[in-house]
C-alpha cells in the first residue's frame, strides 16, 4: 500500500448517533495518521461534520442508506419505512452502480461504514477492504419493526451479505446482539469527552450555583414537548434548543452559550434530558452526567442501551404521558438521589482506531 492511506467513511444520516460513534474514532486515528487522506460520505450537514471531526477531509453529499422513516424524534413510521426499503431495493443495481463509481473515483485504501450496507456492498465488488462500526444494523432494526413482512428475508439478504463481507463488524458497548453476523467483534463504549464549564455557564446565565441544571436534547429529529404547560420546579433550571423559542424564566436557550459545544454542555450540566440513543447515553455516562430519558420502547436497540445506562451510569426513564404533562418531579428527584457512578472510560475509541491502524498498514 502507498505511504499515504486514504480512509473513506460512509456515514448514515439517520440522526446524529452515528456521527457520535465515528467522530471520536476518526479524531483518535488522525493523531496517528495526521497527513492521511480522509473522505466522508453523508447527508448530515457539512458544518455539523466539521464541528465534530478534526482536520481536513473531503465531503461527498450522498445517501447510501436512510435507516428508518421517522414521524418525530421518538416514533418510526413503520409502513413508510417498509415502503422505502422496498423502493430502495427495487433500485438496488442502479444505486450500487452509483456507489461503485463514487468509490472508484475516490480510490480509497479502506472503507469504514456506520452503517450503510450499500457502501459495503459496492466496496466489496471493487475489492476495497471494509470495516463496519455500529451499535445496530439495519437488517435487525427492520426485522424488529416488520417481523411479519412477507418479503422480509428478501430485503434482509443483501443487507446481511454486505455486513458479513466486512473484515469485521465492530460492535461498541452498548449494542444490540447481532447473532447472524459471524464477523462481529465487541469493543468498549465510544464517546467524546467535553470540558466542565459550569462556573462560566452559571455566571452567564445568572445562576447561583446550587441549581439543578438540565440540558434538553432529544436528538437530531425535531420534537418539542409542550413546555408552556409544564409546572415550575424550585431549584431546577432548563437549557433548551434555540429553535424551541421558550419564554419562561426557568428555561434558557443554549444560544446564549454559543461558544459551548454540545459535549461541553453535557459535561457541565447535572442532567441530560433526552431519548434513548447511543450518542446521548454514552456521552452522558462517560462525562459523568445523569440522564432523564423518555421511553422509546419500540426501538429494537433500546433495551440494550437502557440496561447499560442503568448499570454503568445514572438514569431514570419516564413515559410519554409524563413528557406531555411535565410530570417529572418524582423522576427527577429519584435520579438526583442516586449515588453518582464514576464516569465510564470510552475504551472503544482506541480499540476502533487500532482496527483502522492495522487495516491501513496491510
Amino acid at each position: 500500500m502507498s505511504m499515504m492511506p486514504h480512509l473513506y467513511v460512509a456515514l448514515s444520516g439517520h440522526g446524529f448517533g452515528h456521527l457520535a460513534q465515528v467522530a471520536p474514532v476518526l479524531n483518535q486515528w488522525r493523531r496517528r495518521w495526521p497527513t492521511a487522506r480522509l473522505t466522508l460520505q453523508s447527508v448530515l450537514p457539512e458544518a455539523v461534520l466539521r464541528e465534530r471531526i478534526a482536520g481536513a477531509f473531503g465531503w461527498v453529499n450522498g445517501a447510501a442508506d436512510f435507516g428508518m422513516v421517522m414521524v418525530d424524534a421518538l416514533d418510526v413510521d413503520i409502513a413508510a419505512s417498509l415502503a422505502a426499503y422496498r423502493a430502495f431495493h427495487a433500485e438496488w443495481d442502479a444505486r450500487l452502480i452509483w456507489q461503485e463509481s463514487v468509490l472508484r473515483e475516490a480510490a480509497p485504501s479502506l472503507v469504514l461504514a456506520d452503517i450503510p450496507y450499500l457502501s459495503l456492498a459496492a466496496a466489496a465488488r471493487l475489492d476495497i477492504p471494509t470495516l463496519a462500526l455500529c451499535s445496530l444494523n439495519w437488517a435487525d432494526i427492520l426485522a424488529g419493526y416488520c417481523p411479519d413482512a412477507p418479503d422480509l428475508a428478501g430485503l434482509r439478504a443483501p443487507m446481511l451479505a454486505a455486513y458479513r463481507g466486512a473484515v469485521a463488524f465492530l460492535r461498541p458497548a452498548p449494542s444490540m446482539p447481532m447473532p447472524e453476523l459471524p464477523n462481529v467483534r465487541s469493543i468498549g463504549p465510544i464517546a467524546a469527552l467535553g470540558r466542565d464549564r459550569r462556573m462560566e455557564i452559571n455566571r452567564r446565565l445568572g445562576l447561583g450555583g446550587n441549581e439543578t441544571l438540565v440540558l434538553m436534547g432529544l436528538g437530531g429529529v425535531a420534537m418539542r414537548p409542550p413546555l408552556e404547560a409544564w409546572p415550575e420546579w424550585p431549584g431546577v433550571r432548563w437549557l433548551t434548543p434555540p429553535d424551541w423559542n421558550v419564554a419562561r424564566p426557568d428555561m434558557a436557550s443554549w444560544a446564549a452559550l454559543d461558544d459551548c459545544g454540545m459535549l461541553d454542555l453535557i459535561r457541565s450540566c447535572d442532567v441530560l434530558f433526552t431519548k434513548p440513543g447511543y450518542g446521548a447515553f454514552t456521552e452522558a455516562a462517560c462525562n459523568g452526567t445523569r440522564v432523564l430519558y423518555v421511553e422509546r420502547d419500540d426501538w429494537p436497540e433500546e433495551p440494550w442501551l437502557s440496561d447499560w445506562l442503568l448499570k454503568y451510569g445514572n438514569g431514570v426513564k419516564i413515559n410519554r404521558r409524563q413528557l406531555a404533562r411535565g410530570e417529572l418531579a418524582e423522576s427527577l428527584r429519584e435520579l438526583l438521589v442516586q449515588p453518582a457512578k464514576p464516569p465510564v472510560a470510552p475504551t472503544g475509541v482506541d480499540e476502533a482506531a487500532e482496527w483502522l491502524d492495522r487495516l491501513l498498514k496491510l
